[in-house]
């Protein structure tokens, strides 16, 4: 249920707006408020962490400004719902706040609405002040590498939303009957993947996993894992919680090559202090593979991890039929200069692990909307500056602003200051809000005429509810819908 204001001199009265049919009289008043108010209307295309943390900023700080939230997916919270690992449920905490912005009454929430297919940039242009594009980094990066295209090889972004319940990987069925996966990027997904892999199943049955992923990896035949990066520990793009937690993963045991980290101890008092951490981290776990008591408590493990440094995929080998995955074959590397702009010089030297589980997690990239917004291809992103795009009133928060990096804390800075942008526009008058624009009511007429219909946040909310109960009948925090469909056909009952 959203709001819209009417504004008789100094008295504003508050509408609601109901989604039923027939308060003709409210309807009225509503197209009246939308046709004759003067508030500042903006649009976020997105329902991610990106686009909620620009909604509540605008709507925190200007006392007028109206938001509206479209999102492909009839749920929200994108990568918060979708990419947050299951057994990092603190981290999802953060959706009580968006929930709150959701809530509020200058904001509407639209679900199942495909921008730049249902509804296009410049339509929602025409019928708000300012868009803010926040849809996020959905496309893979390529490896570009012969077989990645193999059965057994998969993207973290697919094999995070398999495990995730993101409606697009459901009929993903990932190979884990063999013994050895690679894992090709260090960051923290590679780490999440890793993890997952290889934890003990009653330590995720409670989470909100799915039940497939998780009927799965009960099956799962995986016991090694190999986590590559083409640089070196100096250069790893985890966090050292991730990899604390993989220290610490009950029932298995670190794997190292102690030769890797050859200077390592001497370079460490260079480091600023939160990469001194987490690569002292690396190299005490490295060194204790060797010690004679770690090895004694080592062997009582199942289950072995291990990154791999300077090592850089060249080809994905494939079976004697050539459908499957069987290997990779690794080019080694050097490194040409120091911290984090060292550059990894391919040597010449190669080596072959045997693995019939590949997962790329090399990065995810944003995707073009449309022709009428700037892209650019190589860096994956809409241009701008401060979030602020060449084109009037076009603005960007999130992955599509900066590429994807950092953590969800990094989301919300740098969605606060295209919020910022945005707001400095309006008081100098860069933005021009003057003019009365109908907002949502003139989207609503489209997407009515185009046979689509949204998603409001309170049917979000039966989805919501009903996923809670089912995972409560198994002992889990939830158990998530998959298909689109029965989410749609559950928020209209």
């Amino acid at each position: 249920m959203s709001s819209h204001k009417i504004i008789f001199g100094r008295t504003t009265l508050k509408l609601l707006r109901t989604s039923g049919k027939g308060n003709r009289f409210a309807d009225g008043l509503c197209r009246f408020a939308s046709i004759s108010g003067s508030s500042p209307k903006v649009c976020v295309v997105g329902g991610g962490p990106a686009g909620f943390y620009t909604a509540q900023h605008l709507i925190k700080s200007h006392q007028d400004i109206e938001v509206d939230i479209y999102e492909r997916l009839p749920v929200p919270f994108g990568l918060v719902r979708f990419g947050v690992a299951p057994d990092h449920p603190e981290v999802k905490n953060v959706i009580n706040t968006f929930t709150q912005t959701a809530r509020h009454t200058r904001c509407g929430f639209y679900g199942n609405v495909n921008v730049g297919k249902d509804v296009s940039v410049e339509e929602l242009q025409q019928s708000y002040h300012a868009v803010v594009l926040s849809y996020g980094a959905e496309g893979n990066r390529s490896m570009n590498i012969p077989g990645e295209h193999l059965a057994g090889v998969y993207s973290a972004k697919d094999f995070v939303g398999w495990y995730n319940g993101f409606p697009s990987n459901r009929e993903l069925i990932p190979c884990l009957n063999c013994e050895t996966a690679v894992i090709l990027g260090q960051g923290n997904v590679a780490l999440d993947v890793a993890r997952i892999l290889l934890s003990p199943v009653d330590i995720l049955k409670t989470t909100d996993i799915t039940q497939q992923a998780l009927d799965a990896l009960a099956e799962s035949r995986v016991r090694r894992v190999l986590i590559v990066g083409r640089r070196g520990p100096m250069q790893v793009a985890c966090t050292i919680k991730e990899l604390r937690e993989m220290v610490n993963l009950p029932g298995t045991r670190p794997e190292m090559v102690v030769t890797e980290f050859e200077g390592i101890a001497e370079a460490l008092k260079e480091l600023p202090r939160p990469r001194k951490r987490l690569t002292e981290l690396m190299l005490k776990t490295a060194l204790e593979t060797t010690r004679e008591k770690e090895q004694e408590r080592s062997s009582k493990a199942s289950r072995v991890w291990g990154l791999r440094f300077f090592r850089s995929p060249l080809e994905v080998l494939p079976t004697s039929d050539l459908t499957r995955a069987a290997g990779i074959r690794l080019g080694v590397n050097r490194l040409e200069g120091s911290g984090e702009g060292a550059r990894a010089v391919a040597t010449g030297e190669e080596e072959h692990v045997a693995c019939g589980l590949v997962i790329s997690s090399i990065g995810y990239k944003s995707l073009p909307i449309s022709p009428s917004v700037p892209f650019d291809s190589h860096r994956a992103i809409v241009p701008n500056i401060m979030g602020r795009v060449q084109s009037s009133g076009l603005y960007c928060s999130g992955w599509l602003k900066t590429g994807p990096t950092g953590v969800i804390a990094t989301t919300m800075n740098n969605s606060f200051d295209t919020a910022r942008t945005l707001l400095e526009d309006i008081d100098s008058g860069t933005l021009d809000v003057s003019a009365a624009k109908p907002g949502s009511q003139g989207i609503a007429i489209l997407l009515e005429k185009r046979g689509v219909k949204p998603v409001t946040f309170s049917e979000w909310e039966r989805i919501d509810n009903e996923e809670t109960r089912r995972g409560e009948a198994k002992g889990k925090v939830r158990e998530k819908l998959l298909d689109v469909e029965e989410m749609l056909q559950l928020a209209r009952t």
